[in-house]
């Protein structure tokens, strides 16, 4: 089955003038960073990705998607741009899911920036200062390849690499995969772990006295070894052990619906009984919990 093109297959250069928005862009729209990135990026690139607009009568063209890119032609009074001609008139698919690019896909775009043009160039396009765009270049430095690796689609930002980079390779490590299972990412997050780190985990510094030993701060390293030591085995044995788990509730469910059988427990072990009833009841609560309404699914369906 062949799949309608959801575009014209060459852009078509258009009027600004007759293309018609949907929708007007509004003073403090104008005054966002993403509005100022746009507008600088364009200043210095030009417009990159084409506006998409739908024909309609009389000459007239829909805009779909751009509308910011479109305020910015006129409000520079760029007569003319590149179109992308739409095949249907829909506009509710474009950046309704926006994809946010992660920080270390930043750090090699911006590498790959600076072999053709200038630190200077790449802050004036993205409306950032010189110093930012040297922190993304910078963001590795003193990273392994390993924890690069496994930080590669998070959102750990500079404060995070910053605090990952006093600590040794293998304990780079074990706090990036912990991070993953936690889905945290934050530099708090890791200030946490890095204050339950040993001594000999951490990168020498001439400028960081060593710490002073205490009860408190051995029992935070110990705990902090142990999350970490553990964390990749539980991710891997969770799948077997809910699996398991069902499989006894189950069982035990079957059991306990046998009358003789719980009339035994009852007089023989009461304990055991009451536990197994309470660990049922809590499956069957979380069940109810989990499953949604009737009356929300049938509000869905009418709306």
């Amino acid at each position: 089955m062949s799949v309608k093109p959801a575009f014209q297959a060459e852009t078509v250069t258009i009027r600004a003038a007759d293309i018609i928005p949907v929708r007007v862009m509004t003073e403090a729209q104008r005054k966002t960073d993403t509005y100022r990135r746009i507008a600088a990026s364009m200043t210095q690139l030009g417009i990159i990705e084409p506006l998409v607009v739908f024909p309609t009568t009389k000459g007239k063209y829909l805009l779909l998607d751009g509308h910011t890119r479109l305020d910015i032609l006129v409000a520079t009074n760029t007569p003319f741009s590149e179109c992308l001609l739409a095949t249907e008139n829909e506009a509710y698919t474009y950046n309704k899911r926006v994809n946010h690019i992660p920080p270390i896909a930043q750090h090699h775009m911006i590498l790959r920036s600076l072999a053709h043009v200038s630190e200077e160039k790449i802050a004036l396009a993205l409306n950032t200062s010189v110093a930012a765009i040297r922190s993304k270049r910078d963001l590795l430095n003193g990273i392994c390849p390993e924890t690069a690796e496994i930080l590669k689609n998070a959102k750990a930002g500079a404060a995070t690499f910053a605090v990952l980079r006093k600590m040794k390779p293998v304990r780079q490590i074990d706090v990036a995969r912990l991070m993953v299972s936690a889905q945290k990412y934050s530099g708090s997050f890791a200030r946490a772990l890095l204050d339950g780190t040993r001594q000999e985990f951490l990168v020498p510094s001439p400028q960081v006295r060593p710490r002073a030993a205490s009860t408190e701060q051995a029992i935070l390293e110990q705990e902090t070894d142990d999350l970490l030591k553990h964390v990749r085995s539980i991710q891997e044995n969770y799948g077997n052990d809910v699996r398991n788990l069902t499989a006894s509730c189950r069982y035990a469910e079957r059991l306990l619906s046998n009358p003789r059988v719980r009339r035994y427990l009852g007089k023989n072990h009461t304990d055991t009984l009451s536990a197994l009833d309470n660990l049922l009841a809590e499956i069957v609560a979380d069940k109810q919990r989990r499953a949604p309404s009737k009356g929300s699914s049938s509000t869905k369906s009418h709306s």
